[in-house]
C-alpha cells in the first residue's frame, strides 16, 4: 500500500510538473516560484525519473498524432522543435538550480558545522562555569571572582581587538583615498617636470642617434686603417728584400750557368754536325775520285777530264775554306764584342754591390741615429 501510495504521489507531481512546463509557451524563459521549489524538493533520481517518463509520454503522444494530423506536419514539426527548445531551457535552468542548491547546501553544512562547535564550546564553558560555581567557598570566592574579572576583561579586550582592526581597515581606506588625491595633485604639480623630462629624453634620444653615427664613422675609418696596414705588411721589409735579392741573384746565375752549358751542348752538336757533314763529303769525294780514276787513266782525253774535275773540286774546297774561316773571323769578332761587354756588365756589377753595400751601411747608421732619437 505504502508503495502504490508513493507511486501515485509521484504521478501527481510529474503530471504537476509536466502541466507547468506546457504552460512556458506563453511566458518562455521564466520559472515560478512553486515549480522551483517543486523541481528542488525532487531529488535527482526522481528528476532523471520524470525526464525520462515525460519523454517516452511525449513520443507517444506524436505517435498517437500522426495519422490523424498528416496534413499539419510542418506545425507539429515546428511544436516539437519549440517543446525541444523549452526542454533545453528547463534543462539548463534545472542545472543552475541543482548547483545552487548544491552550494547552498554546502554553505549551509559549513554554517552548521561552525554552529555546532560553536555550541560545543559554549557548552564547554558553561560546564566549566558551573564546575566553578560548584567549587566555589568563601575561600575561594575572591580568587574565582578575580578569575571572572579576568575572563571578562579577556573578552573586553577581543571585543576590542575586533573593533580596532575594523578602525585600522577604514582608517586604511581613508589613507588610501588620501594617496590617490595627493598622487592626482602630484601629477597636476609634476606636468612642468614631466615637461622637462621630456625635452632632456629627446635630447638624450638626438645625441644617442649621434653617438650611433659617429661609431659608424668610426667603424668604417678602422677599416679603412685595417685595409691600409695589411697593405702596408705586404710590403716587404729591407731584410725581406735583401734576402729576394740574393735568392734571385742566385736563381739567375743557377740559370746563366745551366744557359751557358745548354749552349756550349749546342755549340758542340752543330759543330759536331759539321764535322760529319764534310767527312761524309770528302768520303764522298774520295769514294767518287776512286771510282773514276781507273776509268779516267784508261785514255788521254778521259785523264784531263778527270785533271779538271779534280782541279774544279780542289776550287769549290778552296772557296768552302774561305767562308768557314770568314764566318769564323766574324763569329771570334761577335765573341770578342760579346766578351768586351760582358767585362763591362761585371764592372757595373761590381758597382751595384758596392752601392748596394753602401746603402745597408748608410740605412743602418740611420736607424741607430733613430734609435737614439726616440731614445731620448
Amino acid at each position: 500500500m505504502d508503495s502504490e501510495e508513493e507511486r501515485a504521489a509521484d504521478e501527481k507531481r510529474i503530471k504537476a510538473l509536466m502541466s507547468e512546463m506546457s504552460s512556458m509557451d506563453g511566458d518562455e524563459g521564466r520559472l515560478t516560484a512553486a515549480m522551483v521549489g517543486s523541481i528542488v524538493g525532487l531529488q535527482s533520481e526522481q528528476i532523471q525519473k520524470i525526464v525520462s517518463e515525460y519523454a517516452d509520454k511525449q513520443s507517444e503522444l506524436v505517435t498517437e498524432e500522426r495519422p490523424q494530423k498528416m496534413s499539419g506536419a510542418q506545425q507539429h514539426k515546428r511544436m516539437m522543435a519549440s517543446l525541444e527548445k523549452q526542454i533545453a531551457n528547463q534543462e539548463k535552468k534545472l542545472e543552475e538550480v541543482v548547483a545552487k542548491h548544491a552550494e547552498l547546501q554546502q554553505s549551509f553544512e559549513t554554517t552548521q558545522t561552525r554552529l555546532k562547535d560553536v555550541q560545543e564550546f559554549t557548552d564547554k564553558i558553561n560546564e566549566e562555569m558551573q564546575k566553578l560555581e560548584t567549587v566555589e567557598t568563601d575561600e575561594n570566592k575572591n580568587v574565582l571572582n578575580k578569575l571572572r574579572s579576568l575572563v571578562a576583561m579577556n573578552e573586553s579586550l577581543k571585543q576590542q581587538e575586533l573593533q580596532f582592526r575594523a578602525h585600522c581597515k577604514e582608517e586604511m581606506v581613508r589613507l588610501k583615498e588620501n594617496i590617490e588625491q595627493l598622487k592626482g595633485v602630484d601629477n597636476e604639480a609634476d606636468s612642468e617636470e614631466g615637461e622637462r623630462n621630456r625635452l632632456i629624453e629627446k635630447q638624450f634620444q638626438a645625441d644617442k642617434e649621434k653617438l650611433h653615427k659617429i661609431r659608424l664613422l668610426l667603424a668604417r675609418k678602422n677599416r679603412e686603417i685595417a685595409n691600409l696596414q695589411r697593405k702596408i705588411d705586404e710590403v716587404p721589409s729591407r731584410a725581406e728584400l735583401t734576402q729576394y735579392q740574393r735568392r734571385f741573384i742566385e736563381l739567375y746565375k743557377q740559370i746563366a750557368s745551366t744557359h751557358k752549358e745548354t749552349k756550349q751542348f749546342y755549340t758542340l752538336y752543330n759543330t759536331l754536325d759539321d764535322t760529319k757533314l764534310y767527312l761524309q763529303k770528302e768520303v764522298e769525294l774520295l769514294n767518287s775520285i776512286h771510282d773514276n780514276f781507273k776509268v779516267a787513266m784508261s785514255s788521254n782525253a778521259g785523264k784531263d777530264q778527270f785533271l779538271k774535275q779534280f782541279e774544279g773540286i780542289v776550287e769549290g774546297i778552296k772557296t768552302n775554306k774561305n767562308k768557314v774561316e770568314k764566318r769564323r773571323q766574324d763569329e771570334k769578332g761577335r765573341r770578342d764584342k760579346l766578351n768586351k761587354s760582358y767585362l763591362d756588365l761585371i764592372e757595373k756589377q761590381r758597382l751595384y754591390f758596392k752601392t748596394i753595400k753602401d746603402f745597408k751601411e748608410e740605412c743602418r747608421k740611420n736607424e741607430i741615429l733613430l734609435s737614439r732619437l726616440e731614445g731620448k
